[in-house]
C-alpha cells in the first residue's frame, strides 16, 4: 500500500483510499487556509478529521515533570530556566519507583500514554539509563511512553528505542523566523537534527509549537508549515496556548484570540490529516466553548490531570464533565507538551 493512503475500517472513515499524506506545504498555503471564513475551514478539518479518525474519541495522555528547573535554556515561555528570575526551583531526577507509582495512577484514572519531562539541554549518560528503567517500567504497565528530554545525539536516541520507548517529544515552538526572539541558546536546526535522531531511531514522534509568543499571523503559519513539511508527519502534533507564567520575559504576552487559536488547530489537522493533534497547555484558561470548537477543528488528544510540567491544567472532573456533555469517549487502548 503506498505510503499515506489508508484503508478505512471505521463507520465514522470516508470511503477509501484516502489521498496520500503531502509533507511539501507552504507557509503561503497554510495562511491561506487559516484566513478561510470560519464555517469553511471547520467545515475542511471536520472533512479531514472523520476520513481517518473516529470524531467523538479523544486519545488522553498523561504529563509528569520527573526532573523540574535548573535548565541551561532561556526559552522566553518557560519558567524552569536557570536564566529567569523566580524560576522553578531546581530538584533532583525522580526514583525510577516514584514515577511508576504516578504512571499506575495515570493508567488507573484512564490514561493510555505516559509523558515523562526532564528540564535538561541534553541528558546526561548516567540519568539517560535512569530514564530507560522507568520506561521499561511504564511500558511493563501496558501504556505508551513518551519522554522529552532536551536534545539527544543518535546513540541516545538508540538507546532509548531498545527501552522501548514509543515517543518522544521535541517542540519546533514557533516559525523558524520568530524562533531567535524567544531562544537563543539552541537554533530551530539543532531541534531539527534531534527530531532526525529520534526518526532515525524508529521512535515515534511528538512535536509541535506553542501560539501566543508575541509571534504574528505569518508565524503562526509558518510555524505548521515547518511542522507539516518534515519529512514524516509527528505521530502527535501538540498544539499549546501560551501559559503566561510570572517571572519569565512572556509573562505579559497579549492574549490569543480563541477564534484565533481554533483556526490553528484546524490548520495542524489538515495539514497533518494522520497526526494526533493535541490539544495541549493552556486547557485551564480556556472555556468549556473554546475548547469544544477546538475538538470540531480536529484535536483529538489531551493531556489528563490537574498539573503538566510546572503549569496547571483542568481538574479531570471538569474534563470527564465536559466530554460527557459533548457526547465524546476517551481512548485508553492506544496511545508534547509546553516545553
Amino acid at each position: 500500500m503506498p505510503d499515506g493512503v489508508i484503508t478505512a475500517t471505521s463507520p465514522y472513515h470516508a470511503p477509501s483510499p484516502l489521498p496520500p499524506v503531502r509533507t511539501d506545504w507552504t507557509r503561503d498555503e497554510v495562511a491561506a487556509l487559516i484566513a478561510l471564513p470560519f464555517p469553511e475551514l471547520m467545515f475542511r478539518a471536520q472533512s479531514v478529521h472523520r476520513a481517518r479518525f473516529d470524531s467523538t474519541e479523544v486519545q488522553i495522555s498523561t504529563l509528569l515533570s520527573i526532573k523540574t528547573g535548573g535548565c541551561p535554556e532561556d526559552c522566553a515561555y518557560c519558567p524552569q530556566s536557570a536564566k529567569h528570575e523566580d524560576g522553578v526551583k531546581a530538584t533532583r531526577l525522580m526514583a525510577v519507583e516514584s514515577v511508576l507509582k504516578e504512571a499506575r495512577a495515570a493508567r488507573d484514572a484512564g490514561a493510555a500514554r505516559f509523558c515523562m519531562g526532564a528540564a535538561w539541554r541534553s541528558p546526561k549518560d548516567h540519568d539517560l539509563e535512569t530514564v530507560c528503567a522507568m520506561v521499561e517500567g511504564v511500558k511493563a504497565l501496558g501504556m505508551e511512553t513518551c519522554v522529552t528530554l532536551g536534545m539527544l545525539d543518535d546513540r541516545q536516541a538508540r538507546r532509548l528505542r531498545d527501552a522501548g520507548l514509543d515517543y518522544y517529544n521535541h517542540n519546533l515552538d514557533t516559525s523558524p523566523e520568530h524562533y531567535g526572539a524567544i531562544i537563543t541558546t539552541r537554533t530551530y536546526q539543532d531541534r531539527l537534527d534531534t527530531l532526525s535522531h529520534v526518526r532515525d531511531a524508529g521512535i515515534n514522534v511528538c512535536c509541535g509549537g506553542i501560539v501566543g509568543m508575541g509571534e504574528d499571523e505569518t508565524d503562526r503559519a509558518g510555524l505548521i508549515a515547518s511542522l507539516a513539511s518534515l519529512p514524516k508527519h509527528p505521530e502527535s502534533v501538540p498544539i499549546n496556548l501560551l501559559v503566561r507564567v510570572a517571572g519569565t520575559p512572556l509573562a505579559q504576552a497579549e492574549a490569543v484570540d480563541p477564534i484565533d487559536f481554533v483556526r490553528i488547530i484546524a490548520a495542524a489537522r489538515i495539514t497533518m490529516p494522520a497526526s494526533r493533534v493535541r490539544l495541549a497547555a493552556g486547557r485551564e484558561d480556556m472555556t468549556d466553548e473554546a475548547q469544544t470548537l477546538c475538538f470540531l477543528a480536529g484535536a483529538n488528544s489531551i493531556f489528563y490531570g490537574e498539573k503538566l510540567l510546572t503549569t496547571p491544567n483542568p481538574e479531570a472532573s471538569r474534563d470527564a464533565r465536559l466530554l460527557a456533555r459533548l457526547g465524546m469517549h476517551t481512548s485508553i487502548t492506544q496511545g508534547e507538551i509546553q516545553g
